[in-house]
Order: structure tokens, then C-alpha cells, then sequence
């Protein structure tokens, strides 16, 4: 390997920012296809839940301002393979019409850099109840540079002080995977970090994930003292490093902060940001920090600094809040941005209860030993952990070998909780490019259970949904669930189809040559 371009570069201003955004105008939704960048931890029905909470009670609070006249603009910042909204949308719907009071409406705007990615959202089947309600638009936004949000719905531009409401914005993933400035502080001095890149040969003919994980970076100090002067617009928070860090070099979101800065221009109210990351909002967690590795999952991303941003928003008068413990996987922050924080009480409690008591954070370490243990885990045990993580399809497939096996000693209350969560999951289910056979595994759990009507249902969409991997078994199946229902006709047509695939299956040829002689 061969250093190609001698240049130094500013980190913020490096090449692999765009390689990254090359890579997400690429691959599109097929980004996220087998967690190739990891989506399951930011996008299950548990994390959305809890956001769905927080925006329900931003919207008690508003009502509590007597001021519903406009409605309430939700804006996703990468909004990726759309799961998390659409989970978020499923179960905020749901908030709002159990709880029957009236609050402001809202419309929840889906961003990304990649405009294919905001054409398929627009196309999409689980999303176009919500298109057709008016509560759903996209939009295509760069974070870096993008000052207006152009709607592709409504066909509408939002531009600097056209909100009278509040704007949320939801930022999960985010932070983490867009420019930052790479800062090094040593005595009291603060440099910057500049990056030589060091390139594979023939680096033209790579992917950009290929690219990524082919390079290497290599790092030189050069004394910065433009941050250390008054006019830096973020002096204060500079001084902490200077005053308390030592030997650390410190991710700085100037990009990050920017983009809240102008989607904050956009509304008269200030903002509401719900975030997610991994990302450090304690000082400590700086400390001698060394230069920042890429974490490679076909794109890269690095550590969001909370920190910097908690502060900067406090010193504007905003409340932030993190959990008090530290995190494990990912860390939830909750920025009040607005004119009075402390009186949205409504949104401070959400928090409290779905984030700081309990919250994804923890879901996620719960099941990744829940992962480790499937195989020991009795019913009522797989039953409790599917309806904590709110009937999520993903964990389905996990455990449904598990559950058949524990069917035969499942009494007909476990039976019938498995039903509905089977139909519960089903009304949330969001189909993204990876599929997971989700109504194959539901259908043949339902046979099983000698529910042959729900069966037959679940096991004839999933020959619909994918008519080229058909598994011959689900024929016969449904050939059984026909003739239970007394229908003959199907369930002889159903048969035939079976024995074209298994044509040597003595009990399908039994049970061909009876029904025929009658």
C-alpha cells in the first residue's frame, strides 16, 4: 500500500465522507439487508415505543400551551430502511386514539441523503395508510448543507421561520456517521488532527464498503489556536477540554450542531431532539482518548460527542437529558430546546419512565443474552420477552423453532397468547429488501396449533409473497388446513400441487387416491 494523495486534510473535510456517501446513494435500502449496517438495536418495536412515547407527551404539553393551530413537525434524520418510523407511526396512532383528548395534529417527515431511498419509503405498502391520512411525507436533506426542507407529498417547502410549532427532531445513527472535527488537546493547547489516507492499489475499481475497509488512516497534530480565541462560537466548550483533558483527542460536531442550528431556524419554537447513539455525554468518557478508528459495517461511523452537544444546547438555555448510569450499546439523550423547558413535564416523565428507568438500552442487552439462551427458555419465558420488545417480527423468527418445540405441553391459554401475538405482530409488521418469511413461520406455528383457518391465511400469503422459493411442505399444509375446513376442492388442488414437488410422498398419495374414489 502506497500513500496516493501527499495532502493533508482537515478530518472533517477527508475523502471517506464522501466514499461514505457514496455508498448509501449505491447500495439504497439495501444497505441495511442482513445488518450489514446494523439497523435492529435503533429500529424494533421497543426503541420505537418508547420515542412514540416522548412525541405523545410533546403533544400534551403543546395542548397545555393552548396553541394546536398548526401542526407538529416530526423530521427523521436518516431515516434509513424506514422501520423506525413506521413502528413509531403504528404505535403513536395507536396513543392517540386510546387516550381520546384532543392535541395538535403532527406530520412525520422521513429524511435522507439518498434520494432513492426517500422514492422507495414513498412507495412502500406499510407506509401509504399514513401517506393517504396526511400525517407521512418525505424528504430528501443533507444534513451538511440543506438550509429548507423540500416535501415530496405535499409538494411544499418549509423555509426559515415558517413553523409556529415546535419542531421534533428524531436523530438516531446520526451523529455518529456525518462529518466531525478531529481536535487533540495536549497542555492546555488545542490542535487539530489532520488525516493522511492511505489507499489500496487500484482503488478505483472498489465499492465504497470495499474501499472503507481497505484504507488506513494516519494522523499528524497541528496547532489550532482559532478555537482557543472568543470569537469561536463554541469557546465554552473548548475551555472544558482545555481546562480538564489531557492527551484526549475529541470528536467535535461542529457539522452536527450546525444542522440543529438551521432545522432550529426553521420554526419560531425552538426544537424537541430525541436521539440516538453511540455516544459519550460524560466528560470522564474523553479522558486520553486515542485517535478515532473507523467501525466498519459496510459504511463506517464513529462516536457521537454528546457531550459537546449537551453543553453547547445548555448554555443556550435547553434541557438535556441523558441517563444517569452509564450505557452499554446505546445512549438515549432528550434535548428540550425551547422557551421554558421545565414545563413540558408531559415529555420529561416519558423520558423518565421508557428511557431512564428502562429503556432500549437495556431491552438490548436483555436480548443478547436472551440470544445466547433461546434453546433453554421455557414458553411463558419466550412469551414475556416477545411482548417486552412489543411483538417484534425479528425476534418471531428467532424463537418460533423454540416455541414448536414447547408446543405439546403448552396449555390452551399459552396457545392463544401465541395467537395474538402472532396477529399483534402481524398488524406491525414492516417488510424491508431482507425478508424473514415472517407469515411462512406464523402459518406453520398456526398448523401446528390446529388453527387451519388462521393457517391457511398466513401460509397462502407467504406462497404470494415469494413465489419462486416456495417450500413444497407449505402444500401439503395447506392441503390439510382445506380439508379440516371441508374445503375439498382446494385442498385437492393444494394436494396435486404437493405431489408435482414430492411426487413419491406415500401419505399425500393415500390421501389423494381417498378423496378421489368418493
Amino acid at each position: 500500500m502506497t500513500i496516493h494523495n501527499k495532502e493533508r486534510y482537515r478530518f472533517s473535510e477527508a475523502p471517506i465522507w464522501n466514499i461514505q456517501r457514496e455508498y448509501y446513494e449505491q447500495e439504497g435500502l439495501k444497505a441495511w439487508n442482513n445488518d450489514q449496517v446494523p439497523q435492529y438495536i435503533t429500529c424494533n418495536p421497543m426503541i420505537a415505543a418508547a420515542y412514540a412515547e416522548m412525541i405523545f407527551g410533546f403533544l400534551q404539553d403543546r395542548a397545555n400551551k393552548e396553541d394546536s393551530s398548526e401542526p407538529v413537525l416530526i423530521v427523521e434524520l436518516g431515516a434509513g430502511a424506514g422501520r423506525f418510523a413506521f413502528h413509531v407511526l403504528h404505535e403513536l396512532c395507536q396513543l392517540i386514539d386510546y387516550a381520546g383528548i384532543t392535541l395538535p395534529s403532527f406530520r412525520y417527515i422521513m429524511t435522507d441523503l439518498a434520494m432513492n431511498n426517500v422514492l422507495a419509503w414513498k412507495g412502500h405498502p406499510a407506509l401509504q395508510a399514513f401517506i393517504a391520512k396526511g400525517i407521512l411525507d418525505f424528504a430528501r436533506f443533507d444534513a451538511v448543507h440543506d438550509t429548507v426542507l423540500n416535501l415530496i407529498v405535499s409538494d411544499t417547502t418549509i423555509s426559515k421561520g415558517d413553523l409556529k410549532q415546535p419542531v421534533v427532531i428524531v436523530a438516531n445513527y446520526f451523529f455518529d456517521s456525518i462529518p466531525q472535527e478531529l481536535l487533540y488537546v495536549s497542555e492546555g493547547k488545542i490542535y487539530e488532527a489532520d488525516v493522511f489516507i492511505e489507499y489500496p492499489k487500484r482503488k478505483d475499481s472498489l465499492k465504497p464498503s470495499e474501499l472503507l475497509d481497505q484504507i488506513s488512516l494516519h494522523y499528524k497534530h497541528r496547532r489550532a489556536p482559532e478555537y482557543e480565541q472568543e470569537t469561536y462560537p463554541y469557546r465554552d466548550v473548548i475551555a472544558i477540554y482545555q481546562e480538564q483533558l489531557e492527551d484526549s483527542h475529541i470528536l467535535f460536531p461542529v457539522a452536527g450542531l450546525t444542522c440543529l442550528e438551521r432545522l432550529n431556524q426553521l420554526s419560531q419554537e425552538g426544537f424537541l431532539l430525541i436521539t440516538a447513539d453511540k455516544g459519550d455525554h460524560l466528560l470522564e468518557n474523553w479522558k486520553f482518548a486515542e485517535p478515532p478508528e473507523l467501525i466498519l459495517h459496510g459504511s463506517f461511523s464513529l462516536t457521537a460527542n454528546y457531550h459537546a452537544i449537551q453543553q453547547v444546547m445548555e448554555q443556550n438555555g435547553a434541557l438535556a437529558l441523558f441517563p444517569p448510569h452509564h450505557y452499554k450499546n446505546i445512549n438515549i439523550g432528550c434535548i428540550i430546546n425551547m422557551d421554558t423547558p421545565m414545563d413540558y413535564f408531559q415529555t420529561r416523565l416519558a423520558y423518565r419512565r421508557f428511557i431512564e428507568r428502562f429503556g432500549p438500552d437495556e431491552f438490548f442487552s436483555l436480548k443478547e443474552w436472551v440470544d445466547l439462551n433461546l434453546d433453554s427458555m421455557e414458553l411463558q419465558q419466550i412469551l414475556s420477552f416477545w411482548r417486552l420488545g412489543g411483538y417484534d417480527a425479528e425476534f418471531f423468527t428467532q424463537s418460533s423453532k423454540q416455541i414448536s418445540s414447547l408446543l405439546l405441553d403448552a396449555n390452551d391459554e399459552e396457545k392463544q397468547d401465541i395467537f395474538r401475538g402472532i396477529q399483534l405482530m402481524w398488524s406491525s409488521y414492516y417488510v424491508m429488501e431482507q425478508r424473514y418469511g415472517i407469515a411462512l413461520e406464523a402459518g406453520l406455528l398456526l398448523f401446528e396449533m390446529e388453527m387451519y383457518g388462521d393457517s391457511k391465511r398466513f401460509l397462502e400469503i407467504s406462497i404470494d409473497e415469494d413465489q419462486e422459493n416456495i417450500v413444497s411442505t407449505v402444500y401439503y399444509c395447506l392441503a390439510i388446513c382445506c380439508f379440516e375446513l371441508e374445503l375439498e376442492e382446494d385442498a385437492l388442488n393444494y394436494l396435486r400441487m404437493f405431489l408435482k414437488h414430492e411426487p413419491d410422498h406415500e401419505e399425500a398419495l393415500a390421501l389423494l387416491q381417498r378423496f378421489e374414489q368418493e
